[in-house]
């Protein structure tokens, strides 16, 4: 594995020019941190242990991954550096210098990424599942130039590119061949582009078991196109685009349709990466830059399949011999109804005591989905309000959100339409639930809300009863099934005054800046982190118990990470559990000697968070939606709750330890900035896999719906946007 060090920083520059010495290291930069994240996703792919689907799967992750990361990260880094912004990383380098360590790193990974592919489709084959080339089945050929007239011809637009046609505009992502023809009259070379229809499988099978690449059965066959021409070459490239919104909030008059309009504009914004085929010549790459307006540093060769999420078509084949046995829920205790025909009354069992539920070990159906239907079908439930950020396309929680509207109740509901690379989904769930008149709000000016907050009210007697739930993840129950998540159910008072008081908030006119118990971004989420590591620094420097546990997605911003520093420099322990992104320097001595910084990739996706604080004895508990980012902290809507529960304390107590002990699907972070797998540093294969313990625990603790996997056994989806 190769090392991935901050290069020079402008401090250190200066150094060299004798301005000084240079400064202690602090903090490492977020892109390449991130593309490490990648590189232990692409490991999932090379390690022979998960089946070879799981391991096609986690190929095509890693496309995905790195599609976004260019979209969004990169694209920002190269509209910083045409404006020639002043503005540096936290770790000194300018947008310009971070393209330049950016390059060379992709360029690493995609050609691991291609040599992967090859020893992932070599094994496929001999498992009865080819990938073949054109040009290996001449047999076929009859059949797939039928099948080519029949379902591909009329769908094909040939676009030439002489004095009377200029270069096209070619969208995001979309696939293209680029070909040279030669007229047969003239004897004139001309450039022409035939974009691969996004509409059609990209794999054709020509036989049972066996593939073929659509792009690879249209340029056979491209003389249906060009009638009269030669085809001298063609060759497959792809443009990458920004995909950031450029939207002015508070310039819109309707932010619906602002961002409608800017989700049309994202196909054809600013072009920041072209990948071609490697057997694409100067010349021809060269054509496509200057149309493109690109610089050659921007040009990408890919060895394999240009976009290697077509492996998603494979992966989806009924071949369960190849892959992970499925992980099926088990129903949380609290809630196994006692008869098979009646559902479990989950508010009956909130008023019991707050119950902690963790996906997808235990169901988000049997939970989080129950307490919302329940509430739909109660009639004495007055109202319900949620905030929505991602959900899926046929979301059972937003239908029944349509029919708590329909029965009279008053339904609010956040959607947050902002919500990157699912704004649309978001805005068609926004409509139906208009039209059935829910009050539908799309969040606040400036922010974007990524709260996971629920809140029903009840009238119980002579009183309102409100019962909240607030996680770490989103309404969604597709990813509840490949995300793990914590969430809280619960009917303590000052949690369900916190709750509609941020409501009101988002919905209303509400300056409150202050919660009773909720933690809550952007009012004082930083502030309150900020005290509780000091008062752990208190406990240490008075010999009391101090330790600091972290469980995040990212951890970039540079106040929380300089408390940290100050924390270890007090003697307080910190471990940190971070699924990509950690710009914290662990393990410099005098600076962060007593921070250990590990990552679990697998079976699931890490999305949890959970920060706990030892507190002298007294730990601390809480859960909720915010990373500590920047951009979680000072531009969302971000809820965090206690957990007091002693029940639901001990369980987190649990989790966290299984996690700290998993020695085989963990990568510890080094003071030389290398990720090393836990197997690694022990010499020996990990018998301790987070996905395994937990399951088995599920198994133990709810009702046993589902046999225990078999030893070993684990890979999952991996998607960084939530």
């Amino acid at each position: 594995m190769t090392a991935v060090r901050p290069g020079p920083s402008r401090r250190a520059q200066a150094s060299r020019r004798g301005a000084g010495p240079p400064a202690a290291p602090r903090f490492v930069n977020r892109e390449l941190s991130w593309l490490d994240f990648n590189e232990r996703v692409l490991f999932e792919a090379r390690d022979q242990r998960n089946p070879v689907l799981e391991r096609a799967k986690f190929l095509a992750i890693f496309s995905s991954n790195l599609d976004e990361f260019f979209q969004v990260r990169v694209a920002g880094l190269k509209q910083q550096a045409a404006a020639r912004s002043a503005h540096v990383s936290p770790d000194e380098r300018s947008a310009a210098e971070q393209l330049v360590a950016i390059r060379p790193r992709v360029q690493s990974l995609v050609e691991e990424q291609g040599r992967l592919f090859d020893t992932v489709r070599a094994e496929l084959a001999r498992e009865g599942i080819s990938l073949v080339e054109y040009d290996a089945v001449p047999e076929r050929h009859g059949r797939l130039r039928q099948r080519f007239l029949e379902e591909i011809f009329p769908v094909l637009t040939p676009l030439a590119v002489d004095p009377g046609h200029p270069f096209p505009y070619i969208s995001t992502l979309s696939l293209s061949l680029a070909i040279r023809i030669r007229d047969s009259e003239t004897g004139e070379t001309n450039f022409a582009r035939v974009k691969v229809p996004a509409v059609l499988p990209r794999l054709l099978e020509c036989a049972p078991g066996c593939y073929v690449l659509l792009e690879q059965v249209i340029a056979a066959n491209l003389d249906a196109l060009f009638s009269g021409m030669e085809i001298l070459e063609t060759h497959l490239f792809r443009v990458t685009r920004n995909a950031d919104l450029a939207l002015e909030e508070d310039e819109a008059d309707d932010l619906m349709l602002a961002i409608e309009e800017e989700l049309r504009r994202r196909r054809f914004g600013e072009a920041v990466r072209l990948e071609v085929d490697a057997a694409m010549p100067r010349q021809l790459r060269r054509i496509l830059l200057e149309g493109i307006g690109l610089e050659e540093e921007d040009c990408y060769e890919i060895r394999g399949p240009v976009d290697q999420t077509a492996l998603w078509q494979l992966v989806a084949l009924d071949r369960p011999d190849l892959k992970n046995p499925p992980w099926t829920p088990v129903v949380p205790a609290r809630l196994i109804p006692p008869d098979d025909d009646e559902p479990a009354d989950v508010l009956a069992a909130i008023r019991a005591g707050d119950l902690l539920v963790h996906h997808p070990y235990e169901s988000f159906s049997a939970s989080v989905q129950r307490f919302i239907s329940q509430a739909v079908d109660d009639p004495d439930v007055l109202s319900i309000k949620m905030t929505l950020y991602r959900t899926s396309g046929d979301s059972p929680i937003v239908q029944d959100l349509i029919r708590a509207a329909d029965r009279g109740k008053q339904v609010v509901v956040l959607v947050e339409i902002k919500a990157r690379f699912d704004e649309e989904a978001n805005i068609v769930w926004a409509r139906k639930l208009e039209q059935v008149g829910a009050h539908v709000v799309y969040g606040l000016v400036g922010l974007k809300t990524h709260s996971k907050t629920a809140l029903v009210v009840r009238r119980e007697g002579s009183v309102l009863r409100r019962y909240v739930h607030i996680g770490t993840g989103n309404y969604n129950p597709g990813t509840a099934r490949l995300y793990t998540d914590l969430g809280l159910l619960s009917c303590r008072p000052e949690l369900g005054a916190d709750v509609t008081d941020l409501f009101n908030v988002l919905t209303g006119l509400s300056r409150q800046r202050t919660f009773r118990r909720l933690l809550v971004a952007p009012m004082g989420l930083r502030a309150r982190f900020l005290e509780l590591v000091e008062r752990e620094i208190g406990h240490a420097r008075a010999g009391r118990p101090a330790h600091i546990t972290l469980k995040l997605n990212a951890i970039v911003d540079p106040a929380c990470i300089e408390a940290l520093y100050a924390a270890s420099q007090a003697g307080v322990a910190i471990d940190i559990i971070v699924r990509s992104i950690c710009s914290l320097w662990p393990g410099l001595p005098g600076l962060s000697e007593g921070i250990a910084v590990r990552s679990i990739v697998g079976e699931f996706l890490e999305h949890s968070r959970v920060f706990a604080f030892a507190n002298g004895g007294d730990e601390d508990w809480y859960i909720g939606s915010a990373d500590l980012m920047e951009r979680n902290l000072d531009r969302r809507v971000e809820a965090v709750t206690p957990v007091e529960d002693p029940e639901a304390c001990e369980r987190l107590r649990e989790i966290v330890a299984t996690l700290l002990a998993d020695d085989r699907h963990s990568w510890q972070l080094g003071p030389d900035l290398v990720w090393r797998r836990t197997e690694e540093l022990a010499g020996r294969p990990g018998t301790i896999g987070t996905f395994e313990r937990l399951e088995e625990r599920a198994l133990e603790m709810g009702a046993p719906v589902a046999a225990p996997r078999r030893p070993g056994a684990g890979t999952g989806s991996i998607d960084p946007r939530a």
